[in-house]
């Protein structure tokens, strides 16, 4: 298998690590990609980027209520 942040993943395809990435494990290499995108476009005065590892995504939400979310305009 792979070891990834210390954890063994079997060889094959990997859906979602515990960190949020979908990898490929072989006896080669293993590769990852992430499955969230970072938030770039948001109002970043009155808003705040927290990580959700439930829905491996970010929210955005309101400084003053983090119960609120924000828009986001753009994401990488």
């Amino acid at each position: 298998g792979c070891i990834l942040n210390g954890k063994l993943y079997p060889f094959g395809e990997i859906a979602r690590t515990e960190n949020c990435f979908r990898c490929s494990c072989s006896r080669e290499a293993m590769r990852c990609c992430s499955l969230f995108h970072t938030p770039v476009g948001y109002d970043k005065e009155n808003c705040k980027v927290v990580f959700n590892k439930k829905s491996c995504d970010y929210d955005v939400v309101q400084k003053s209520d983090p119960s609120k979310e924000c828009i986001v305009y753009s994401r990488v």
